[in-house]
């Protein structure tokens, strides 16, 4: 499978996927925790990630990221706009850089079209002078992306 290219701004990245999915379905992957650990990862064969959510404007998540080695890495945020099943944002922290990376923010809008959904993605506020640090969330994304498309298309 062929995964999107993201767009680059210096702060932003943009991704748009198509899934045969429905935006309710599509949308409940990215917020029911026992589907949430399905599928967020960007290893492989790593096993299924840790979830918490409280799925409320102003609720939190937390999601223990397993890499190929299975260290756990966590990151977490606070839900700031919920529309379901059209909208989602949240910040983004991971806790291993807390004192040394700010929070971003994610903006998903889930786009019903014929035959399924299109999931587009902004991950905005990344410091402009670190452009790897944008990257490698581009690339972090269409790595879970493809684990996502899989849940999917079960």
């Amino acid at each position: 499978m062929k995964l999107p290219e993201p767009i680059f701004t210096p702060t932003t990245l943009e991704v748009n996927y198509h899934f045969k999915a429905s935006p309710e379905r599509v949308f409940r992957a990215w917020t029911d925790p026992s589907q949430l650990a399905k599928w967020f990862h960007p290893a492989p064969d790593a096993p299924d990630a840790l979830a918490e959510v409280d799925l409320r404007v102003g609720g939190r998540y937390r999601l223990g990221v397993p890499s190929a080695d299975g260290e756990v890495f966590y990151v977490g945020g606070e839900y700031t706009e919920i529309d379901a099943p059209h909208k989602l944002a949240f910040t983004w922290r991971w806790e291993m850089a807390a004192d040394e990376i700010s929070d971003t923010l994610i903006v998903l809008e889930f786009r019903e079209e014929e035959g399924g959904t299109e999931l587009f993605l902004r991950h905005e506020g990344f410091n402009p002078m670190d452009h790897e640090e944008r990257d490698q969330h581009a690339i972090g994304w269409n790595a879970c992306a493809a684990h996502l498309y899989k849940l999917l298309d079960e």
